[in-house]
């Protein structure tokens, strides 16, 4: 078993993030992300590109551990 690099730290962190994110919208419509750094700014959707972008690499990496 492998350990965790900082790039996935990173990835595992952001997508908490994102997904914490999407519970409060989804429970009680408020955008924390937006809250925090302004409804689409450039910040926040840099922020949401991010996260994105590191459930992409979860994806690919999640799929790399059943094969092994």
């Amino acid at each position: 078993m492998r350990k965790l690099s900082s790039i996935d730290w990173v990835a595992l962190i952001l997508s908490i993030i994102g997904g914490l994110n999407w519970g409060l919208i989804g429970l009680f419509d408020f955008d924390l992300v937006g809250t925090i750094f302004g409804s689409m700014s450039a910040i926040t959707r840099i922020i949401y590109i991010l996260v994105g972008a590191s459930a992409l690499y979860l994806l690919i990496i999640a799929s790399k551990l059943t094969k092994e």
